[in-house]
């Protein structure tokens, strides 16, 4: 059988945005790993939360073999992913105002914290809001989103901004508007989305350079193994008690 055409162009799709990011984002990568490490040396806690398919790359950080364990996910519920029914109703539970502060009021999340907003457009209620009401309450927002919608979209929020415009750092996904890589005579919509893809490499780099300023302080980076490794679910029990008042994904 023939390869596919159509997917060795989504690979290099997927692969010319993961370049772009890597090379243009690299200082502001540094600078959320660095927000990051201080936060895990302060003795702060860590948030990420996504709406949507933005959710993924955020679930793709908590609690996961080779990640940190202070990193715990905001779930909003209804918003989180689509086993929500109708899927539609995350959609619009993302346009909703006034949604995130009541999440966020009760959330464990303080001053001193860190919080990841994931949102590829950045241009609804809810990521907006998330990120203004957290920094009022003196938590640092990294922004994870593409800035390319701020240029050619409009915000949904009644402030006429965008996420990028409420946050400490921006991570740029350079992801192109509509999040979908290619195009094909015979096929009516544009099709092959890259935002998890880059999306997910980003919060992981962010992640390691988390790990390398960790080290370079003289500070074990609190990581858990795979449970699926002889030793592993030892290793995690000892992390997870030593930073137990730090960890909310488990009691």
């Amino acid at each position: 059988m023939s390869e596919s055409k159509l997917a060795g162009q989504f690979f290099d799709a997927a692969i010319g945005l993961l370049q772009r990011v890597r090379d243009e984002e690299s200082e502001n990568i540094a600078a959320a790993g660095t927000a990051i490490a201080d936060t895990v040396a302060g003795g702060g806690r860590l948030f990420a939360f996504g709406a949507g398919h933005s959710s993924l790359a955020a679930q793709d950080v908590v609690y996961r073999a080779g990640g940190l364990a202070l990193m715990n996910l905001l779930a909003v519920p209804g918003v989180v992913g689509v086993d929500v029914m109708p899927a539609t109703l995350g959609s619009a539970l993302e346009r909703v105002n006034g949604l995130a502060g009541a999440v966020l009021d009760s959330s464990p999340a303080g001053a001193g914290d860190v919080l990841v907003i994931i949102s590829l457009s950045g241009r609804n209620a809810l990521p907006v809001e998330m990120a203004m009401n957290a920094r009022a309450l003196g938590i640092r927002v990294i922004g994870v989103t593409s800035v390319a919608y701020t240029v050619e979209t409009s915000s949904r929020h009644v402030s006429g901004t965008f996420l990028k415009d409420h946050c400490d750092i921006v991570l740029d996904s350079k992801i192109a508007i509509g999040d979908a890589e290619l195009t094909h005579e015979g096929i009516e919509a544009p099709f092959a989305p890259a935002s998890t893809v880059v999306t997910s490499a980003l919060m992981q780099a962010t992640m390691a350079a988390a790990a390398e300023q960790l080290v370079e302080r003289g500070i074990e980076p609190p990581l858990l193994r795979s449970g699926n490794v002889d030793g592993g679910h030892e290793w995690n029990g000892r992390v997870m008690t030593e930073y137990r008042d730090r960890i909310f994904f488990r009691h």
